[in-house]
C-alpha cells in the first residue's frame, strides 16, 4: 500500500462535534475539553464558529471561548469557521487569526446552509479574502457536499473542477473537501482526489469525512492512497451539519489515531490522552459517543484470564 509516514489531524470537536448536541456546553466545559486535547498534543483545533446564535446556539459562546483559550502553552493553532464576511469581522473583533470559510458545492445545500447560491458565496469569498489580507488573517476554505448532496444527489466532478479553478488562483492556505453527510465511497474518493491532485498539483488539500454510513475510515484510507496527508477528525466521533438531513458524526479522532499508529503512521498525538479526553467528553455531553476504541480499547490490549473459583 502507498501510505504516508506522517498524517496531520485537525481537531473539530469543539465546532462540528458539538453543533448538533442537545446539551449546550458551558465555557468551562469547553475549556476542559480544550485543555485535555492540548495534553494529547493536538496542534490544530477548530474551536467554534461565528454564525447567528439562533441558527447554531451551541456556537453562541465561541467569541468568549477564544478569549479563554488564546493564551495556551503549546501555541495551538486556533481556527474559527465563518459563513460570511460578517462572521469574519466578528471573529477579528475577538482576536482570531485563522478562519475557515465554508460553502457548498451544491446550490441547494448552500441555500439551506448560508441562504445563498454557490456562485454568490464565491463572490463573497473574494471580499472576505481582501478583508483578511488587510487584517493580517489567514483564510482557508471548506467545500461542503464535495462528494454528494443530500438534496441533489450526485455532485458532478466537473462542478468541483469549476469551483477549484476559481479557488486555486487565490493562494488559500488550505482547501478542505468535505463529505458532509457521509455519501462518499473509497473508490470515488481515490478517483476524485487523484484527478484533483494531478489537475491542481500545487494546492494543499485537507479532507473532512463523516461516518454516516460506516465508510469514514475506509474513505480516509483511499484519500491517503491518493496522496492526502491532512484530515479533520472529531473527538468521540461527534458532529454533523445542522442543515443536512441524516447528518451524523465525523470520523472519530481516537479511532483515526489508533488506526494510523497501528500501521506505523505518525500523528504526533497521544492516544492515551485522547482516550482520557474522550471519556471526559462523553460525561459532559451526557451520552455514549460513537468511539470504537473508547469502548474496546487499543488493538494490543490484553485481558487477564478469570481465575477459577
Amino acid at each position: 500500500m502507498k501510505l504516508p509516514k506522517k498524517v496531520k489531524i485537525n481537531e473539530v470537536v469543539l465546532r462540528d462535534g458539538l453543533q448538533l448536541e442537545d446539551k449546550i456546553l458551558t465555557l468551562d466545559e469547553k475549556k476542559k475539553i480544550f485543555d485535555q486535547l492540548v495534553k494529547a498534543a493536538v496542534q490544530t483545533i477548530e474551536f467554534g464558529s461565528f454564525v447567528h446564535p439562533k441558527l447554531v446556539p451551541q456556537m453562541a459562546n465561541s467569541g468568549e471561548l477564544v478569549e479563554l483559550i488564546s493564551e495556551n502553552p503549546n501555541d495551538v493553532k486556533l481556527i474559527a469557521l465563518i459563513p460570511n464576511l460578517k462572521g469574519a469581522k466578528n471573529a477579528r473583533e475577538k482576536g482570531v487569526k485563522n478562519l475557515n470559510f465554508v460553502f457548498s458545492a451544491s446550490d441547494t445545500h448552500n441555500e439551506q446552509n448560508v441562504q445563498k447560491s454557490t456562485k454568490d458565496s464565491l463572490s463573497e469569498l473574494k471580499e472576505i479574502l481582501s478583508y483578511c489580507k488587510e487584517q493580517d488573517m489567514c483564510l482557508s476554505v471548506s467545500i461542503a457536499t464535495t462528494f454528494g448532496c443530500p438534496f441533489e444527489g450526485e455532485v458532478k466532478k466537473e462542478r468541483i473542477y469549476w469551483i477549484l479553478g476559481q479557488l486555486t488562483s487565490l493562494n488559500l492556505e488550505t482547501i478542505t473537501l468535505a463529505d458532509t453527510t457521509g455519501m462518499a465511497n473509497p473508490q470515488q474518493v481515490y478517483d476524485l482526489i487523484t484527478e484533483l491532485t494531478n489537475k491542481f498539483p500545487h494546492q494543499l488539500f485537507n479532507l473532512h469525512f463523516h461516518n454516516t454510513r460506516g465508510m469514514g475510515l475506509a474513505n480516509m484510507m483511499a484519500a491517503m492512497q491518493a496522496g492526502v496527508t491532512s484530515f479533520d477528525a472529531s473527538l468521540g466521533g461527534l458532529g454533523g451539519c445542522p442543515f443536512a438531513p441524516g447528518a451524523t458524526g465525523n470520523i472519530c479522532t481516537e479511532d483515526v489515531v489508533h488506526m494510523l499508529h497501528s500501521m506505523g503512521i505518525e500523528t504526533g498525538l497521544s492516544l492515551d490522552e485522547l482516550l482520557i479526553a474522550s471519556k471526559t467528553l462523553q460525561q459532559l455531553v451526557g451520552h455514549e459517543t460513537p468511539s470504537y476504541v473508547l469502548k474496546a480499547g487499543p488493538y494490543d490490549r490484553k485481558y487477564s484470564i478469570p481465575t477459577k473459583k
